[in-house]
């Protein structure tokens, strides 16, 4: 009788943890996702269609409410844009840390999206954004910011907690370089853990570029599908915290926001950088 009663209970926990965690068919991919490298020699990552809750209603005002966002599929570049490429387009050394395969920082908004349009003509791809204007042609081929929504998705990497490795925060030293552990200066990419699905120092390092304007309250009126920030705004969103932030501001749903320096010939800080996004080919949307 007592072997009996161990093994209802076994069957029962079984089952509970089926109930709660479901077969994983309906769940976003929890293993890296496929990689490509681009005829510029970039590797990105390509991120499939999908549904996460974005923000937090336990952080700061601006990241609430905490709300479900269907994303459609993109490719991320799997590391911040590094000096070398940055320099090799722009022709132009803005980093303060310098090393080549260090992030580009001191990188104004407007240097990141013209960077953006220059990697895409390299490609042969079409622009994405007016340089009069900056506005974006999000149905073009060629390389932009990624959203804030897209963004928080592949930091995220299908789960739900501060961090893609929990809710830890003494985790973080294991995935990126912040003011706990960088010494005061960037380091080069892919020194530390990459999340579940292969991104690497999409915490610390450096901030990076959004293409979203940024509106505190704009998690209240933002559309449920794809959402690109508000009409509006002057200033723009930077995800992921740097090397001289606290691991509060690393986690994935922590927003800052900046002036874009469009106009501000000036405007430059070390803790600024970028990666590259794109909307996926039919091939890759397959």
């Amino acid at each position: 009788m007592k072997l009996t009663s161990n093994l209802n209970t076994i069957l029962l926990f079984l089952i509970l943890d089926i109930y709660l965690h479901g077969c994983g068919a309906s769940q976003p991919a929890q293993s890296p996702l496929k990689e490509i490298t681009t005829s510029s020699g970039v590797v990105m990552i390509l991120v499939p269609s999908g549904e996460f809750v974005m923000g937090d209603n336990q952080g700061n005002p601006d990241e609430q409410p905490a709300r479900k966002v269907s994303i459609s599929g993109f490719a991320l570049d799997k590391t911040e844009v590094t000096q070398t490429p940055y320099e090799q387009l722009m022709l132009a050394a803005p980093s303060h840390f310098k090393g080549p395969d260090n992030p580009v920082e001191q990188v104004r908004w407007s240097d990141a999206a013209l960077f953006c349009n220059a990697r895409s003509r390299q490609e042969g791809l079409e622009p994405c954004y007016n340089e009069e204007t900056f506005e974006c042609n999000f149905g073009a081929s060629g390389y932009r910011l990624p959203t804030e929504a897209e963004w928080e998705y592949a930091c995220r990497a299908g789960t739900d907690t501060a961090y893609d490795f929990g809710n830890d925060a003494r985790k973080l030293a294991q995935y990126a370089w912040f003011a706990g552990n960088s010494q005061k200066k960037t380091t080069r990419v892919g020194g530390k853990k990459a999340n579940a699905w292969g991104f690497v120092d999409l915490y610390g390092n450096v901030y990076e570029w959004c293409n979203d304007r940024y509106g505190e309250t704009y998690y209240q009126t933002g559309p449920a599908q794809d959402p690109r920030g508000p009409d509006q705004g002057e200033k723009r969103v930077l995800r992921g915290g740097s090397w001289n932030s606290s691991a509060e501001a690393c986690r994935a749903a922590a927003r800052l926001a900046d002036d874009p320096g469009i106009t501000d010939a000036c405007f430059a800080r070390d803790t600024y950088g970028f990666r590259c996004a794109r909307k996926l080919t039919p091939e890759e949307a397959k």
